[in-house]
């Protein structure tokens, strides 16, 4: 019996591994991922969180777009370290695109990712100064678990080396993008090319008080333009739509996100409501609602009322809630043809032509400092569908009118800039412009200029932690990165 029994298990035992990666395997499952299925994926996970930092989070603040009258901590300026596992995490959704069309020869596809990498990099990097870079996402593939900071000063070459080869190979291979996964730009490579361009514009400025080369580097590439092709108006901006379907794809502000009572905490800044007043700009009325009571104010009477940052009792400045203006509908909404999660923008590029050929830094054929100056304005107002009558008035006004002088370029890029990124502190931080006041309340006497590190880097990366802070300098956010000092 025993024998028979035995007999009878190794026959049992080979028939249940006979084919048996066959039988277990789910024929209605795919196995392999096409590339392009995640070109979508890796653009909703860099623009929707950048966007949503520019309106929820400390850039908001910070650029004095944004004054929170409830949880007000981050227009206190008491910042503690900040994670950043959401924006390397895009970086690793991104990895796996990039390496699905790599090991296919998808040259079309890991040049996109290369310009997503890049703009996710260099978002990173302008938060916090060094960072992870050579050695982050390779965990996996190397076992590298401990990367180390490199410093800005090599990361921004590394960067506009990668913008430049992804803009030639998109520019060389005729492989189609797939329309239906390019939910940025439908498939259309020369777009792709106008943003990494566009894109490689902005990291030129930002480093250009410390880089020899960066003028002459803006300068070859205005000088080539069938090469290096740019934005030409606003349908070429880098921005993706809101569906309003469900909450990964809804505005911030909306009920699918159940933020509709807590933006009622955001209102706009004094400072943006008041510069806005002074220039009467048609964007005011748009951006932001009147105050609902024009009777019981405090200390200011006019339509619309921004409140100061930093202060005691912002919910009670001017009399209370009735006399302070709320956002204005559209920021309620789970979406709106007027809110995109933008990354890059015409208005922007025009801006940074107009400040480099005041400067005189650069020359732009066809174009002055004044008439960029000119058509950054003209393209925000465009944007938010401000009629062409309303539009010469504003362009009309003596306040508006160029004059040559940095901070009223500045100014006028910070407003067209509202809600759009970071940029709006970035540029602070670069210019001083425009002015900003800290407030009463606040734990420092200036704009912050930096992120602190994440508190866990100090468990778990300690030595690459000290290594860059001994470098950099102190981890806090008065701390000047390479390019700002």
């Amino acid at each position: 019996m025993k024998k028979i029994y035995a007999i009878g298990v190794l026959f049992l035992l080979s028939a249940c591994t006979k084919n048996f990666s066959d039988i277990n395997t789910d024929p209605n499952t795919a196995t392999t991922v096409n590339p392009q299925y995640l070109l979508s994926t890796s653009l909703v996970a860099t623009a929707y969180p950048y966007q949503d930092d520019a309106f929820l989070d400390k850039p908001a603040e910070a650029a004095r777009y944004i004054t929170k009258v409830r949880n007000e901590g981050d227009d206190l300026f008491g910042w503690s370290g900040n994670n950043w596992d959401g924006y390397f995490g895009a970086l690793t959704t991104n990895k796996t695109f990039h390496d699905l069309a790599a090991a296919r020869g998808m040259l079309q596809y890991t040049a996109i990712s290369d310009i997503i990498r890049v703009f996710n990099f260099a978002y990173i990097t302008d938060l916090y100064g060094d960072i992870p870079y050579s050695e982050a996402l390779l965990s996996k593939d190397s076992s590298i678990v401990h990367p180390r900071y490199d410093q800005q000063k090599d990361i921004y070459p590394s960067l506009m080396a990668t913008l430049t080869a992804a803009n030639d190979t998109l520019a060389a291979t005729t492989a189609a993008i797939d329309a239906t996964y390019d939910i940025l730009y439908g498939g259309v490579a020369l777009k792709w090319r106008k943003f990494a361009n566009a894109l490689h514009l902005r990291l030129l400025l930002r480093m250009s008080k410390q880089s020899a080369t960066a003028y002459t580097e803006m300068q070859n590439m205005l000088n080539n333009p069938s090469r290096y092709p740019l934005f030409a108006d606003n349908s070429d901006d880098a921005a993706l739509k809101y569906l309003g379907v469900n909450a990964s794809d809804s505005w911030p502000g909306g009920n699918l996100n159940n933020k509709t009572t807590e933006i009622d905490k955001y209102k706009p800044s004094k400072e943006i409501v008041d510069t806005l007043l002074r220039l009467n700009d048609p964007r005011l009325s748009i951006w932001f609602a009147p105050v609902s009571s024009a009777t019981g104010y405090t200390v200011d009477p006019n339509q619309y009322v921004g409140v100061p940052n930093a202060i005691p009792s912002p919910y009670d400045y001017n009399g209370g809630e009735t006399h302070i203006s709320k956002m204005a509908a559209i920021f309620y909404a789970n979406q709106n043809k007027l809110l995109r999660a933008s990354m890059m923008s015409y208005t922007e590029q025009c801006f940074i032509l107009a400040e480099v050929v005041q400067a005189g830094k650069v020359t732009v054929s066809g174009e002055t400092a004044a008439s960029l100056y000119n058509k950054g304005i003209s393209a925000s107002l465009d944007a938010y569908g401000i009629s062409s009558t309303a539009k010469a008035t504003y362009l009309a006004q003596a306040a508006v009118q160029y004059n040559g002088t940095l901070v009223q370029l500045i100014t006028q890029k910070w407003l067209a800039n509202f809600l759009k990124g970071p940029e709006g502190w970035f540029d602070h931080r670069r210019t001083g412009y425009p002015a900003f006041v800290t407030g009463p309340l606040a734990a420092i006497s200036e704009i912050p200029s930096r992120y602190k590190y994440p508190t866990t880097e100090q468990a778990y990366n300690l030595d690459q932690y000290n290594a860059a802070v001994s470098r950099q300098g102190a981890d806090e956010i008065t701390t000047r990165m390479w390019y700002l000092k």
